[in-house]
């Protein structure tokens, strides 16, 4: 009966170790699967904390970020001094000129093309003074576009990423592993590179909307008055060449007339005596018939 005792404590003893350790190698296993999916569940918590400082409202600009454009036609008296002028005026309100060219189509027409920027608060007072410069303004087109809305949406997504990338940093500081280390890193420069793209165009926006475009096309008519040509005006050498060309004119033609008379000399004279008789026959008929009648 002891012995029978004993036996069965000494299984319940063996069966409790048995028990504790296959517990601690499912512990083992279950912190080296917890640490795999470490790095995935970061980039969860990352979207979850990204979606929640997106979500988080922007304090909108104080003002309203429009992009004002205008486009003006205009003649004027002198080109090169209405050129001149405008760029003396853009360099007094603080801009930059785009682009600059002249074209001549002939020599009474030529037109100017200028591409400027203007400082947003002296856009009004340059387009005035540009309109001064011209003697007459053919065409005035002033538009604007409201970019507020995408200023503050692309404001927004730059403070989420901005989120995302400090804490990828932070989790890249405390990874142990490479798989770890190599998955943080993708992530992070995939961030990085739209962090890049969005304040490229958040930069754009305050570029646009800081400085206006104005594009200028000037035309110049000019009335040319033609000068005196002295070659004109060498009245004794036309004379002379008048001269010698009616001289030559009066020679060519007894020149032909000599030529003519020497070379059909003998038709004249068959021509001559046939006339001759003709006349004589006349002559002698008429004589003929006032006798007749004297009779």
């Amino acid at each position: 009966m002891k012995k029978t005792i004993f036996y069965l404590l000494l299984f319940s003893l063996l069966g409790l170790v048995t028990a504790c350790s296959e517990n601690k190698e499912s512990g083992k296993e279950y912190k080296t699967e917890e640490a795999s999916d470490s790095a995935s569940d970061s980039v969860e918590e990352l979207k979850s904390t990204a979606d929640i400082a997106e979500q988080e409202s922007v304090e909108a600009p104080s003002e309203r970020m429009i992009i004002h454009k205008a486009i003006i036609s205009t003649n004027v008296k002198n080109l090169a001094n209405a050129q001149n002028n405008i760029e003396q005026k853009v360099k007094k309100y603080g801009g930059y000129i785009v682009e600059s060219n002249v074209h001549r189509l002939d020599d009474q027409t030529s037109s100017g093309n200028m591409i400027v920027r203007i400082p947003e608060k002296h856009f009004e007072t340059f387009l005035s003074d540009a309109e001064e410069v011209a003697s007459k303004v053919l065409e005035r087109n002033v538009t604007g576009q409201d970019v507020t809305e995408q200023y503050v949406d692309l404001t927004s997504r730059i403070k989420s990423k901005r989120v995302v990338e400090e804490r990828l940093l932070e989790f890249m500081k405390k990874a142990e592993k490479t798989e770890d280390l190599l998955k943080i890193s993708s992530d992070l420069a995939s961030v990085q590179e739209e962090i890049e793209v969005i304040v490229g165009k958040i930069k754009y926006l305050e570029n646009q909307t800081s400085f206006s475009t104005v594009e200028m096309t000037m035309y110049e008519n000019r009335v040319i008055i033609p000068e005196i040509d002295n070659k004109d005006l060498n009245t004794w050498d036309k004379t002379k060449k008048q001269f010698v060309t009616s001289t030559n004119a009066l020679l060519a033609a007894g020149s032909g007339i000599i030529v003519f008379l020497v070379g059909n000399l003998p038709v004249l004279l068959f021509l001559i005596v046939i006339g001759l008789a003709i006349y004589w026959f006349i002559k002698r008929w008429k004589r003929s018939i006032n006798k007749k009648e004297g009779l």
